[in-house]
């Protein structure tokens, strides 16, 4: 992974762009909206949040759909990067987001926040990361985390801003 200096920090945003973790589709009396994780799905979550923080990423804050499978994904990165509620933030256009939707959610961040990381979910996810134009994937697995920098001191300025890669992770990525 990469890491960024101090000085590399303030004049450039680092956007952690993370499918929620695996779902449960046991309780079909569940809306989709209302969907829970598995047991992988919550292990998962924690040991890629794990991953980062050994790779020293730091997380200033958290966006997530409100879809609870999202939420919950959201809340145990949170947990392993010590964070309480107060960094979360829910935008309901997050949940089924098309590519508009997410530079709409990006561009509103605060530009407080250098580092932030974005949950939702596909097909939305995957098409949003590829029009972006840095380094296309063919799919988001759960739980993976796709990061890129952004040369810009606002996030309204991303959708024009130079971004570059930084890494893909997933849960079944063994390096």
């Amino acid at each position: 992974m990469v890491q960024l200096t101090v000085k590399q920090q303030k004049t450039m945003k680092t956007l952690l762009i993370i499918r929620h973790a695996k779902s449960s589709w046991d309780d079909p009396s569940l809306s989709d909206f209302d969907r829970t994780l598995t047991e992988r799905g919550k292990s998962d979550a924690a040991m890629m949040a794990k991953r980062m923080i050994s790779n020293s990423i730091t997380i200033d804050a958290f966006v997530s759909s409100p879809a609870k499978r999202a939420k919950k994904t959201a809340k145990l990165f949170m947990k392993e990067f010590g964070k309480d509620g107060k960094v979360l933030s829910l935008i309901p256009s997050l949940y089924e987001a098309s590519v508009k939707d997410f530079y709409a959610a990006v561009e509103n961040f605060d530009d407080k926040n250098n580092t932030i990381a974005l949950f939702s979910h596909n097909p939305g996810i995957t098409q949003f990361i590829n029009s972006l134009e840095c380094s296309p994937i063919y799919n988001m697995p759960t739980c993976a985390v796709f990061a890129l920098k952004i040369k810009t001191k606002h996030w309204k300025d991303f959708r024009e801003a130079e971004k570059e890669f930084l890494f893909f992770d997933y849960p079944k990525n063994i390096a």
